[in-house]
């Protein structure tokens, strides 16, 4: 009897894992967090090509960052089964801004006329 009982609350508070690259819509949004309008991202950019890590996921999806991508991932979201490293993004800023786009080499500087 106890191992019944065992067996049936078990699961309760783990999360299934839900990979990035092979869930439907419907599935990425039993991911707390993930409403309608970052599957529907998720899913524009897996048709381009599929994740290759947590760090394309960051960089590709507007509205995942670091800080969504570690919650979706303490929800049982995966990229290629694996959960996300604050670390795998590492140095990744240096290159690219936010979201992956170039970072502005000019700054800020106006032109002046002599």
């Amino acid at each position: 009897m106890f191992a019944v009982v065992l067996a049936t609350t078990a699961p309760i508070g783990a999360h299934a894992a839900v990979d990035v690259n092979k869930a439907d819509q419907a599935t990425l949004e039993t991911v707390k967090g993930i409403g309608p309008g970052v599957s529907t991202r998720i899913l524009d950019e897996r048709k381009k090509a599929p994740f290759k890590d947590w760090g394309d996921l960051v960089d590709r999806v507007k509205g995942v960052g670091e800080g969504n991508a570690a919650r979706f991932s303490k929800e049982g979201l995966t990229v290629n089964g694996s959960t996300f490293t604050p670390s795998e993004n590492a140095g990744k800023a240096d290159k690219k801004g936010k979201y992956g786009k170039a970072a502005d080499k000019g700054g800020d500087k106006k032109e002046t006329k002599s």
